[in-house]
């Protein structure tokens, strides 16, 4: 298979990403330029995080309109796999591919540390290496990290179990403890905490690695099955 991480003025967890997925023994991912609008040669999609366009009017507000995009929503409807990390879960938000908005974190500050979230949703492409109620140990870095959404839509991804994780301590505001959501097909997961900075030893956790390793698995299927 062949993972596409998509980089757009000011990312900087890019790296971090293509690495985290090295980690899995595989080299088949490449990191692509915003003005690249064809990226149906991929079978995964990672928007990484950052501070893209410098989060001028707001976070992921400027990169929605990167050609880009328009390569990540043909491959969100093709029903290929999409993963927003942090930044690139605000991108997922302005860009209507999820549901709801980030907003400025309750307490006005940057949270840099290690969170527990509690996996919410074991049956979509990303958490199916889990189990439900897990706990796991994920780094986040971000000052508009707080999910918001109005009650209908929070009553429909309780209903559809479109909650992926939630945080067990909320270090942001965010409605229900939310930390990710997928959308209403599976295929696009949006999550604030930082899977690719917890894949080893060294970094305080490997927990983040099986999300990877579950994209891959899925992605494999798809493919053989296609």
């Amino acid at each position: 298979m062949k993972w596409a991480v998509v980089v757009f003025p000011g990312s900087n967890c890019d790296d971090d990403a293509v690495a985290a997925i090295r980690r899995l023994g595989d080299d088949s991912v490449e990191k692509v330029w915003h003005l690249e609008r064809d990226l149906s040669a991929y079978d995964a999609i990672v928007l990484p995080g950052g501070f893209s366009y410098g989060d001028y009017l707001r976070s992921g507000a400027i990169a929605r309109f990167s050609p880009a995009m328009q390569g990540v929503q043909e491959a969100a409807l093709q029903g290929k796999l999409v993963i927003g990390i942090c930044n690139g879960f605000q991108v997922l938000t302005e860009a209507g591919l999820l549901p709801g908005a980030l907003l400025r974190n309750d307490n006005l500050q940057f949270r840099c540390e290690m969170v527990r979230l509690t996996v919410r949703n074991n049956t979509s492409p990303f958490t199916a290496g889990y189990e439900v109620g897990q706990t796991l140990s994920v780094p986040i870095a971000h000052g508009e990290g707080r999910y918001f959404a109005d009650e209908q839509t929070l009553l429909e991804l309780e209903r559809n179990h479109r909650i992926a994780f939630e945080y067990e301590t909320n270090p942001n505001g965010s409605v229900r403890n939310i930390a990710g959501i997928l959308n209403e097909r599976g295929n696009v997961l949006g999550m604030m905490p930082h899977p690719e900075r917890a894949v080893a030893n060294w970094m305080g956790s490997e927990d983040g690695l099986q999300l990877f390793a579950s994209m891959r698995r899925y992605a494999k299927e798809a493919i053989h099955v296609g």
